[in-house]
């Protein structure tokens, strides 16, 4: 709290960014609970009753509020993309590995077709740890600055990801028809996000 009051906070007033103020002229402000406010190092704007110090100095109460900005299909399936990208990779320099000890050809080609299935098991397997992670999703999603959440914005524990992961096989089934519902879903979910009650959110825009 000694060190709070030289931090550089930038208040949004009458939709426009404005400081930065430090903590003690923020009180002369005609701040709200649900003003938007950013310190240094921070990627987005919170509402102030989001910071501990402002609810000290302002006498708000933290209210969760339910998350309002949701990643689009472009964004999810952008993501998903470098995902598979990147695991790709990983096949490709294993097979090239496994290809220093098979020298004859019929068995490498065996062995490549054999390794394929690999691809979205893998998948699955580092989509369930990383979205139930801190970082609360892949490193695709993490690059796109969106994360899958519970309906309230909360880390999700390793068994809703791997039901959310498993659950997949609805929005696959019939033409990727669940993946599409997200078109007709205010929130932009999935079939395998409701069946998991889950979000994938992005950044509130200011």
């Amino acid at each position: 709290m000694a060190d709070s009051g030289w931090v550089a906070y930038t208040v949004v007033i009458n939709g426009k960014p404005q400081g930065p103020y430090q903590l003690a002229e923020l009180k002369s402000l005609n701040i709200k609970s649900g003003t938007f406010i950013r310190k240094p190092g921070m990627n987005d704007y919170k509402e102030a009753h989001e910071f501990p110090e402002l609810r000290e100095l302002l006498g708000f109460k933290y209210q969760q509020t339910a998350p309002q900005y949701f990643a689009s299909f472009d964004q999810r399936l952008l993501a998903s993309v470098i995902d598979y990208f990147l695991i790709l990779m990983f096949y490709v320099f294993a097979l090239l590995l496994s290809f220093l000890v098979i020298q004859e050809k019929t068995m490498r080609i065996s062995t490549a077709i054999t390794m394929l299935p690999a691809i979205p098991a893998i998948k699955f397997i580092y989509g369930v740890f990383a979205e139930s992670s801190k970082a609360q999703g892949t490193l695709g999603k993490k690059l796109l600055n969106i994360k899958v959440t519970d309906m309230w914005g909360n880390r999700i524990d390793l068994v809703t990801a791997f039901g959310r992961n498993a659950a997949k096989i609805l929005s696959v089934l019939p033409f990727f028809f669940g993946y599409l519902y997200s078109f007709l879903n205010k929130k932009q979910q999935c079939f395998h996000d409701m069946a998991a009650n889950t979000l994938v959110i992005k950044d509130r825009l200011i």
